[in-house]
């Protein structure tokens, strides 16, 4: 394959199959089309970019036309994938664009009209989709010390390790807990379109080494239809609370104590919860299912949600920016929902957010707290045999697939 770079796109052009069949294991047919392949530059036009790859002019322009029946031209984006097909004397044959994850815009030439002008017709076709099972593997390092660099140095992009912080939300905090050297083993559904990468579908089976614990996760669908995550042993995944109510990148900047001096005041006070450094507008999400009994602006802890929660539990979130959409005094809020926005509101030297909890009253250690909670419910009896069978084959594909990396 010949690649040429064409004013600042990766274009690579290659020959396109033969039409018609082989006669013969010795015949080969005539090539009589190329294939140019790259990324939209920035600050291009539809019809510069159809030039910039030697269609004339007037043909370029009669794409055009036929695009706007189906496709606005000036939402060409930069950075997504195109695909020409030409004959070996430069006369245009396809022209295909990405215009999402779901769809193409397709130009074919269709024939030459009483003026001998070219003329052609445009579709949005759907991308065709392959969906393969797949495994990653990404390592805490000093370079990458959190599980979105990590796998992102492993070559995935954001939406693998949110889904996994979501999975092993209620076993680890990921804003404190993982160390240099843990390791994270995942198996997936990739979806590919025309070979490229274009999405995840679901996660089948995750293997966590951290803290010298290995945790597992199998996914496995239940009696009600629904998929659930459970450990080797076939318990619930899901904890009463999550270990954390922030994404993962933000750090620990203070931790719960009886003896603290306070930032601003200088004097020693207790500081009765854990506060996260994150930037203004970071998602804060309920850490456990409850009733909202409070939001509302509250002096010194600026915007504040306390919630109630089963077994005697309150969580209060502090320093808010804003209150998630509906979130007020009476509404039940699910583990996990949205309600409110990490923000500086009241004594704060900067944005963080303040998590406390509460039981039977007390303000209790977050962290501490959160590590004695329970495993979750075991799976029922009558469903082990077949969870069984699901577990030990999705850790066969995991390692059969990663073994050939090794």
């Amino acid at each position: 394959m010949a690649c040429a770079l064409l004013a600042g796109a990766s274009a690579c052009v290659s020959p396109a199959p033969p039409r018609g069949g082989v006669i013969g294991a010795d015949i080969r047919l005539p090539i009589d089309t190329s294939i140019i392949r790259g990324r939209v530059p920035r600050n291009i036009t539809f019809e510069g970019l159809l030039r910039q790859n030697a269609v004339q002019a007037e043909v370029a322009a009669s794409m055009a036309g036929a695009a706007r029946n189906v496709f606005d031209p000036r939402r060409l984006k930069a950075d997504r994938s195109y695909r020409l097909v030409k004959t070996l004397d430069g006369l245009f044959r396809e022209f295909q664009y990405e215009i999402d994850a779901e769809r193409l815009l397709r130009i074919v030439f269709r024939d030459r009209g009483n003026d001998g002008q070219p003329e052609f017709d445009a579709t949005v076709v759907p991308r065709p989709k392959e969906v393969v099972l797949d495994t990653a593997e990404a390592e805490i390092t000093r370079e990458h010390p959190s599980l979105v660099g990590a796998f992102e140095a492993a070559g995935e992009n954001l939406q693998l390790p949110l889904e996994l912080a979501a999975v092993f939300g209620g076993e680890v905090d990921f804003n404190s807990e993982l160390q240099r050297g843990d390791k994270i083993d995942v198996l997936f559904q990739r979806v590919t379109s025309d070979g490229e990468p274009a999405g995840y579908g679901d996660v089948q089976a995750a293997v966590l080494a951290t803290g010298g614990r290995r945790l597992t996760a199998i996914r496995f669908m239940g009696a009600d239809g629904k998929a659930a995550w459970y450990d080797d042993r076939g318990r619930s995944m899901t904890r009463q609370f999550l270990k954390s109510p922030l994404p993962f990148e933000p750090r620990i900047t203070s931790r719960f104590s009886m003896h603290r001096l306070h930032p601003i005041y200088g004097t020693e006070r207790a500081h009765l919860g854990v506060d996260y450094a994150a930037p203004v507008g970071t998602s804060v999400v309920s850490a456990a299912a409850g009733t909202v009994i409070a939001a509302d602006w509250r002096g010194e802890a600026g915007r504040m949600v306390t919630i109630r929660h089963g077994g005697g539990y309150e969580t209060s979130y502090l320093h808010l920016s804003a209150f998630a959409p509906g979130i007020h005094a009476g509404v039940h809020v699910a583990q996990g929902q949205l309600i409110g926005r990490v923000g500086a509101t009241g004594a704060a030297t900067g944005p963080h957010l303040d998590y406390r909890i509460k039981k039977n009253g007390v303000h209790v250690n977050p962290q501490l707290e959160l590590s004695r909670m329970p495993p979750g419910d075991p799976i029922a009896a009558s469903a082990m045999p077949a969870f069984v069978k699901a577990r030990d084959a999705a850790l066969h594909d995991l390692e059969a697939l990663h073994e050939p990396r090794k």
